[in-house]
């Protein structure tokens, strides 16, 4: 078993992170969906199609929600499907050295994968002293 990751995004935000993924690793080790949140979209409509996604990829050790933007609509529908008796963990500011960080550690629990999507995408943080 493994933990499903779903990442919860604006449009075209993540599925140009999972083809870009797809790069670096052609065969990713961990299922990853993108849900992405179009802006006129219904929260209630995206919540329920979020919650069908979201219990595709559990199987068994939950969900890793990455979301791009703590507070905006993706994000928000994503922390909302726990009360929707989803397992997960949900870290914001995707980016995609966090993605990639995550699946360099596919083995890790659900928990483990929260700390590592964080400091990935902190540490994929460069300010260039020229």
């Amino acid at each position: 078993m493994s933990v499903g990751v779903l990442l919860m995004t604006h449009e075209a935000v993540g599925h140009a992170l999972i083809s870009a993924a797809h790069h670096v690793m052609p065969k990713l080790p961990l299922q990853v969906l993108a849900v992405e949140v179009p802006p006129q979209a219904d929260p209630d409509v995206m919540r329920t199609l979020t919650a069908r996604h979201a219990r595709e990829l559990d199987q068994g050790d939950g969900v890793l929600v990455l979301a791009d933007l703590y507070g905006a609509t993706p994000c928000n529908i994503g922390l909302s499907l726990g009360a929707l008796g989803v397992h997960l963990r949900c870290v914001s500011g995707l980016n995609l050295p966090m993605l990639l960080r995550v699946l360099n550690y596919a083995d890790k629990s659900l928990d483990e994968l929260a700390e590592i999507a964080a400091s990935g995408g902190r540490g994929g943080i460069f300010i260039d002293h020229a």
